[in-house]
């Protein structure tokens, strides 16, 4: 009953946190915010949400362990698994060039993350640092996009290029996605912590396993399914994009918060192996970001394999 919960939590989590974006998205809109910033933060933040609450929540429950897996071990299935299924299943044909800025930005992030680490336990003025770094590439990537659009003539981002967004949605639709949003995250929160607690003593997991198993790969599962659309669409560059972009938020935003919540302890075996397989992981999409290699399926084969290995790793550990 206890694997139930867990995916019963795990689809409220990313059922809500849809529902937030999309709520929050025309709200915004609505309100006359303009759609850039919507784009650079609402729709950032909100795609996190789950992972935001999973780790807050675990925070205050005592098992900071499973918080700091989650970022961990989601940036590592975000590369190997993320990245590794689509290319198995159709190839990825890679344009870097507008990702390679922001592949340089995560890959000074995740040093940061790791220096900071080493530091443990990660507390108020890690979360400070880390959120610091987060609004130094926001003001970065706002410049940018604003440049942009005004190069294009443009005052603001068409209502197709922000996630979410409808403009002709009723307000009684706004405030019910809102609810379903706010009510929802936290509630999937707590089951698929409560859930991941139960099995780790089942099978006598630490709990910063079950954050870098069970629950990074759960809350992985959307990037994984826009990633493989993205894929079939041949939008290899929008999958990258997704990837890299994802990876700087959990390192940045979800444990810059919830490090202000309470301090998170880093176990030996992050410092020893975890972290380092991380940014190892993250250092492969290098060639496929500045060469444009071609990621098919021998490639996605063994990010698979590679991240199968780890697992068992873990697990066998």
């Amino acid at each position: 009953m206890v694997f139930v919960w867990a995916v019963v939590g795990l689809a409220l989590l990313v059922g809500a946190g849809d529902a937030l974006v999309r709520g929050a998205v025309n709200l915004a809109l609505r309100l006359g915010i303009p759609a850039l910033i919507v784009s650079l933060t609402i729709v950032a933040f909100g795609t996190s949400a789950p992972e935001l609450l999973i780790s807050i929540q675990a925070v205050l429950d005592g098992v900071p362990g499973i918080a700091l897996g989650n970022v961990v071990g989601s940036n590592t299935a975000n590369v190997l698994l993320v990245l590794g299924v689509p290319a198995l299943l159709t190839g990825l044909t890679m344009h870097g060039d507008e990702t390679r800025k922001s592949f340089l930005t995560m890959i000074g992030a995740t040093l940061l993350f790791i220096g900071l680490c080493f530091a443990t336990p990660l507390t108020w003025w890690h979360g400070l640092v880390m959120l610091g770094a987060l609004a130094l590439v926001l003001g970065d990537q706002f410049r940018e996009a604003r440049t942009a659009r005004r190069d294009k003539k443009a005052a603001a981002l068409l209502e197709d290029e922000v996630e979410g967004a409808d403009l002709s949605m009723p307000w009684w639709k706004i405030i019910v996605f809102l609810i379903v949003g706010l009510v929802g995250l936290p509630i999937g929160a707590q089951l698929l912590i409560n859930a991941s607690t139960q099995i780790a003593k089942i099978f006598g997991l630490s709990d910063a396993v079950i954050g870098l198993t069970l629950v990074a790969i759960g809350t992985s599962l959307p990037e994984l399914a826009t990633t493989i659309a993205a894929a079939f669409r041949r939008q290899a560059d929008v999958a990258l994009g997704n990837v890299i972009g994802s990876n700087l938020f959990n390192l940045l935003a979800i444990i810059g918060i919830a490090a202000l919540v309470g301090p998170i302890p880093v176990a030996r075996e992050f410092l020893v192996l975890d972290l380092w397989v991380m940014l190892a992981a993250s250092l492969l999409l290098a060639p496929f970001v500045f060469r444009n290699w071609y990621m098919g399926r021998i490639w996605g084969a063994l990010f698979c394999a590679t991240y199968a290995a780890y697992l068992a790793r873990l697990v066998m550990s």
